[in-house]
């Protein structure tokens, strides 16, 4: 396979594995943050609203899920970003792995499917290996990234809740992406519910969001993909998206939710400001480069995605 579109053997893992050492979470909120991809704006605002739900009285847990790098390519912004994220609860993205541990021949490790365009593929390998060389440069960072595991399984309100990058096989897998829902991935679900005892499976890596629900031998199970923290997630909206989990609601009205044994899962918006971010962005990525070819029409406008097409049921 091409730098890319491989999948490096580091990145595997047995489903059956995902629910060793459990974490009990105390707090009253979860915020599952995936996809940031170092936009330094949107974690100000996730900050923000973590400090708001604590004004009302809920105490926040935020969990990194990986991808937290990506347009952090200065040597401030990059520290800046991981010395923040990493005060909190964190696991890898392959971007974080790569960059801690490259995989010779996995490229950005994104394991890309078929259906992205090489031009794509090929940007995003220029993209780490420039993010590689800033990373070498900050050796006491590496260190701590590299010590992240590639999966979280939290107890949360008496559910197990698995805390992925990719999906329950893969650090960059794609079983759990909005386009393996819209293709029916039922089977694969239950087979991979049956194996973890997961009630449920919060995950990002793929860009795209949904929230699924469904039972599984007798009891509801949910999926949740926030698909980017970062960036622009729907159809002319800039905004980003964060997974929260929760026994009660929030002060802003979720984009979606279901409830699952008392508990909320729901896809949070995160309204950063974007002239700001839009900014620092075009400072570090100008006109014709990697990230600006690939990402800047999507920061600026989103997808062609439907909020009525984020949500699946089995």
């Amino acid at each position: 396979m091409e730098e890319g579109r491989s999948c490096p053997l580091a990145y595997r893992y047995s489903p059956s594995r995902l629910g060793e050492d459990p974490i009990e979470v105390t707090e009253d909120v979860l915020y599952i943050v995936g996809g940031l991809y170092g936009n330094i704006e949107a974690l100000d605002e996730i900050e923000r609203m973590a400090d708001e739900e604590v004004r009302d009285g809920r105490r926040v847990r935020l969990v990194f899920n990986g991808d937290f790098n990506w347009f952090n390519a200065s040597d401030d912004l990059f520290r800046e970003i991981n010395a923040r994220v990493l005060r909190h609860m964190a696991c890898l993205g392959n971007v974080e792995y790569e960059l801690a541990n490259p995989s010779p021949g996995a490229g950005c490790g994104c394991a890309y499917p078929d259906f992205v365009d090489q031009g794509v593929v090929e940007r995003s390998n220029r993209i780490i290996s420039r993010l590689q060389d800033i990373a070498r440069g900050q050796p006491d960072l590496m260190e701590k990234l590299g010590r992240l595991p590639r999966f979280r399984c939290l107890i949360f309100g008496g559910l197990k809740i698995l805390v992925l990058h990719g999906d329950p096989e893969s650090l960059a897998g794609w079983g759990l992406a909005h386009e393996a829902f819209a293709g029916g991935n039922q089977k694969q679900l239950e087979s991979w519910f049956a194996a973890t005892g997961a009630d449920a499976m919060v995950c990002t890596h793929t860009c795209l969001p949904e929230l699924w629900s469904g039972s599984v031998e007798g009891r509801k199970r949910v999926v949740v993909n926030n698909g980017s923290a970062g960036m622009g997630n729907l159809s002319s909206d800039c905004r980003g998206l964060i997974a929260r989990v929760s026994a009660s609601g929030g002060a802003v009205e979720p984009l979606v939710a279901t409830d699952s044994h008392g508990v909320q899962f729901s896809l949070q918006p995160v309204s950063f400001d974007h002239e700001a971010w839009m900014e620092r962005f075009d400072a570090i990525w100008p006109a014709d480069s990697d990230a600006a070819l690939s990402y800047r029409n999507r920061l600026l406008e989103g997808t062609t995605l439907q909020p009525a097409n984020v949500r699946f049921l089995a």
